[in-house]
């Protein structure tokens, strides 16, 4: 199971990747993996803003539909039209091409409610 050391995980396998301007969001790959073969995306609109733990999106599979939640409090900035096009890039590169949204994080926002990746596979396992 491929864990980026370099991100932030949610208990709900949605990962964070910070960035001052803008946070990329996607999910796990151990979310893909449960999910299997990804068919469909509903992405978040632009601008729209969030709460933590809120459902922002939908990913649906041939085994089932999964809500995305926001892994931190922020407004959408931009959202990745090529999973939209491709959902199949979810399950091939879920870190990489497959992120869905991008989060303009509130400031001050704390992420201390997240995992590293350690915490993350501890999770899992």
């Amino acid at each position: 199971m491929n864990i980026p050391s370099d991100l932030k995980y949610a208990e709900s396998h949605e990962w964070l990747a910070e960035d001052p301007d803008a946070a990329r969001v996607g999910i796990t790959d151990h979310a893909q993996s449960e999910l299997s073969d990804v068919v469909y995306v509903e992405l978040p609109e632009v601008g729209r803003r969030v709460s933590a733990k809120e459902s922002v999106a939908v990913v649906e599979s041939v085994k089932a539909a999964s809500d995305i939640y926001s892994p931190a409090p922020g407004e959408i900035v931009e959202v990745n039209d090529k999973v939209e096009q491709d959902p199949s890039l979810i399950n091939t590169d879920p870190y990489g091409e497959g992120w869905l949204f991008k989060l303009k994080m509130e400031e001050g926002t704390d992420l201390a409610g997240l995992f590293d990746g350690s915490g993350y596979e501890s999770l899992i396992d």
